[in-house]
């Protein structure tokens, strides 16, 4: 029986690792109960939790400072010098990607993706542009597939000096240390779904290797259903001094980057603004990042990226795949793009290692770790989420499209008021493609998951009409 309005706006949301059951944040707030989880938060499963203590805080420093060894990794520097230089990181990066992967039993695999940069922006010369690429096949639904990466090219005051140090400890060494470290920890296990870790080049000078790898993706029809990159998560102190070592942002983008003027004109009718697919992306990872097994604060900021800023997230939106990018919580910018000296006060810049703080490295780790990992565990965002509008009445149908994970158990129906920055209530419907709620989809928002056996939720799928 279909529950009615009152019941409706009452429910408790069902499943382990729910939290706020049915309840507004706001309610559990002024209770006293104190800030709760969103209602769709999960907990972290067993498997999930073993696979965090496994992230090591000295592996990641000894990439880091094995990265800044090579004097300088800028986009134009050397390719065949065998100690300094962008080709000499690459080569490195490479070789210890293939030792993860010779543990994989075959799953992981390792490539140099690579193409000639025509001269552009930023590129005076025809150059050689080379990503590193992890593949960790999926088990079950390889055909789906999850992205995560860092840049490995750095660069110092003057964006095209190829030759001075240029150690990029922060900007980026620390996103590839990472995606590098999630490979390894990851390498001897079976996720459900693909999962690729990424050291990208050429960001300094326009973000020309993530545009091909996303390029190449997209040409191949690739599903990627979540892209997170990685820059700039490698210090926990701002420019003042003061310290937050336990939280990181999330930037997300609100209107699509990819958005057609058909797609426009829906939003601007209905809303949506803030439900884009990387907004969900964000959601979905505060709801499983954000608890005791990562011992941090996730902070979700609605904008595609900083001021006057971009990362290797964007070719991705542009090509509407879900994006978002993770950056520390507030930069110091003596220790990013700079020149390595001393002024006349004494001050120390540059992009050095004894600036990054490495255990908080490791639990940015961790939250891409409990990202991804569920991302590749759970079903798929659910696909032609709908809202019928071709009549008129004071309740909503919703319908999609079922899944084909073979441990599909069903769907939850996810609702909150429009000015509701998180999904406040949850109500299971089974294994169904359609469902009617007494409720006004003129008055709130909806949102449909898919739930597996196992209990672990999709990302949200908003419902066009």
């Amino acid at each position: 029986m279909r529950p009615s309005r009152r019941t409706v706006l009452t429910a408790t949301a069902a499943g382990a690792g729910v939290a706020a059951l049915g309840r507004p944040a706001e309610a559990s707030e002024a209770s006293g109960c104190g800030p709760r989880p969103p209602a769709t938060a999960q907990s972290p499963s067993r498997e999930l939790r073993s696979l965090i203590k496994e992230i090591d805080h000295d592996r990641i420093e000894a990439t880091v400072r094995k990265l800044v060894s090579f004097g300088t990794r800028h986009t134009l520097s050397a390719q065949d010098d065998p100690v300094r230089g962008i080709g000499a990181a690459r080569d490195w990066i490479a070789a210890e990607l293939r030792t993860y992967a010779a543990e994989s039993g075959g799953r992981m695999s390792v490539e140099l993706q690579s193409y000639v940069q025509e001269p552009a922006t930023r590129i005076p010369t025809a150059t050689r542009i080379t990503n590193v690429v992890a593949t960790l096949r999926g088990s079950v639904t390889p055909e789906r597939v999850y992205v995560v990466s860092g840049h490995y090219d750095s660069r110092v005051t003057d964006v095209m000096d190829a030759t001075s140090d240029a150690p990029g400890a922060d900007d980026d060494a620390s996103g590839v240390a990472v995606a590098m470290e999630l490979a390894r920890v990851m390498a001897r296990r079976r996720p459900a779904s693909t999962i690729v870790f990424a050291a990208v080049a050429g960001e300094e000078q326009g973000l020309y290797g993530a545009t091909h790898m996303a390029e190449q993706f997209k040409s191949a029809g690739a599903d990627i259903q979540g892209m997170f990159t990685n820059d700039i998560v490698g210090s926990s102190t701002a420019d003042d001094g003061s310290r937050d070592p336990y939280t990181i942002r999330l930037f997300a983008e609100g209107v699509p980057s990819s958005e057609t003027p058909e797609q426009a004109a829906t939003r601007r009718s209905v809303g949506g603004e803030n439900d884009s697919p990387s907004r969900q992306l964000a959601r979905f990872v505060r709801d499983v990042a954000e608890n005791d097994a990562t011992g941090m604060h996730v902070r979700v900021v609605y904008r595609r990226d900083r001021y006057r800023r971009g990362g290797d997230h964007v070719p991705f939106l542009e090509r509407a795949y879900p994006a978002a990018r993770f950056t520390e919580p507030a930069e110091d910018f003596a220790h990013q793009h700079q020149d390595v000296r001393v002024d006349a006060d004494g001050k120390q810049f540059g992009d050095l290692p004894e600036f990054c703080d490495f255990p908080f490295v490791a639990r940015v780790a961790k939250v891409n770790a409990a990202a991804l990992w569920t991302l590749a565990q759970a079903p798929g965002t659910p696909r032609d989420a709908k809202v019928v509008t071709s009549t008129l009445t004071n309740s909503t149908q919703l319908l999609w499209t079922r899944g084909a994970e073979p441990d599909l158990a069903g769907y939850e129906i996810v609702w909150r008021e429009t000015t509701a920055p998180e999904w406040t209530h949850v109500i299971p419907v089974g294994d169904v493609t359609t469902y009617e709620i007494d409720l006004s989809k003129d008055n709130v928002f909806f949102g449909v998951r898919a739930v597996n056996r196992a209990g672990e939720r999709s990302p949200v799928a908003f419902p066009a009409p």
